[in-house]
């Protein structure tokens, strides 16, 4: 018992780094972007999104070298499905969230098609190194894309020129600050990646949990938990462009970045478990689906939408545990989602996709 309140206490010293080292690289790399001329959703989509999404990416290395591969996947897998649902819940529920075209043409599908990238390199229960290159490259290829087509507006890169005229001296140390922001903000992210791990897989070892409802669970939501604060600041602060590309962004970067990179770094691969590719990662992609009608109607994330969107991971919670501990409410509990809660949500989402599309092709005449 007192090793597993150590654990725990090391699981929350790590969490504390993750937030506080997130935080400082997402202030540091959101300056550094905005002085490149990155518009703001941009700036969610690639910056802010690579500055949330290192928590997962240190504690996905973490794991790898410490041999609790499954641990890796399920911190990528849970923590996309708290992004979606969670996240996006919680910052709907504070305030509307207001949809980019971009987001609904572009970003969502390219997730979409990363989660279905995924699911097949994952069918062999294995993401060899090669892989891990070819889903790098194509983060590298789409962050190209989004700087090129970010670039702001002659007027604002004029207002750049004018503000360039400011002495060098006056300059650098701004720019000094940042960069010192965004270093310390990566040690810190380091150091409670590993502490994170390490407690974590300490506990599951004590409890006989499976790692990767460890990962499913605990480990998502504490390296989400910067997205989180990320996308609820931003919706207070009235940039909810930011919120829901902070969010779209992150889960781009956990599937192409977090798991390119470790499976590069992994000396024998990055093993999928056979719960994963059943259950957690097709949930994964469904939840990815989910967000173009829901984006969709008025381009628009409404309270009940978001209000849905908290229901379902909470609901997802539950079935994780229920599962891991072998509740004997476990099978009832599928049975009244599959026949009656999914059915009735796609049905509501379906009502309310025709009336927006109607409500269009109405106001286009």
């Amino acid at each position: 018992m007192p090793e597993i309140l150590f654990s725990a206490l090391v699981i929350g010293t790590g969490l504390a780094l993750l937030v506080i080292g997130g935080e400082l690289l997402v202030r540091g790399a959101s300056a550094l972007a905005a002085m490149l001329r990155i518009s703001p959703l941009v700036i969610g989509l690639t910056v802010v999104a690579f500055g949330t999404s290192a928590p997962e990416l240190a504690v996905s290395v973490q794991a790898v070298y410490a041999g609790s591969g499954e641990l890796a996947v399920g911190n990528l897998v849970g923590s996309n499905i708290a992004n979606v649902l969670l996240i996006l819940g919680i910052s709907a529920l504070v305030a509307p969230l207001a949809v980019s075209s971009q987001l609904i043409r572009f970003d969502v599908p390219l997730v979409i098609g990363a989660s279905v990238l995924l699911l097949l390199l994952g069918l062999d229960g294995l993401i060899k190194a090669w892989e891990g290159v070819l889903l790098t490259s194509l983060l590298v290829a789409y962050i190209h894309w989004s700087l090129r087509k970010g670039r702001v507006e002659s007027a604002q890169s004029d207002a750049f020129c004018r503000d360039e005229a400011i002495s060098n001296a006056s300059l650098r140390p701004s720019v000094a600050v940042q960069v010192v922001l965004v270093l310390s903000g990566l040690v810190l992210l380091g150091l409670g990646g590993h502490w994170l791990v390490q407690g974590a897989v300490e506990i599951a070892r004590a409890l006989g949990v499976q790692e990767l409802v460890i990962g499913l669970t605990i480990i998502a939501v504490g390296t989400s938990l910067p997205e989180l604060v990320t996308s609820v600041l931003a919706v207070v602060r009235g940039e909810r462009d930011l919120a829901v590309g902070n969010v779209i962004g992150s889960n781009l970067f956990n599937i192409l970045g977090v798991l390119g990179v470790t499976g590069i770094l992994a000396p024998e691969g990055i093993p999928v478990p056979p719960a994963a590719l059943l259950l957690d990662i097709p949930i994964m992609l469904a939840t990815a689906v989910a967000c173009l009608p829901i984006f969709f109607t008025g381009h628009l994330i409404a309270r009940w939408e978001g209000g849905l969107f908290f229901f379902y991971y909470l609901a997802y919670m539950t079935y994780i545990v229920m599962d891991s501990t072998g509740h004997a409410a476990r099978q009832d509990f599928q049975l009244v989602m599959a026949t009656f809660v999914i059915p009735l949500t796609l049905v509501t989402l379906f009502v309310c996709s025709f009336r927006s599309w109607r409500e269009r092709v109405a106001v286009g005449r």
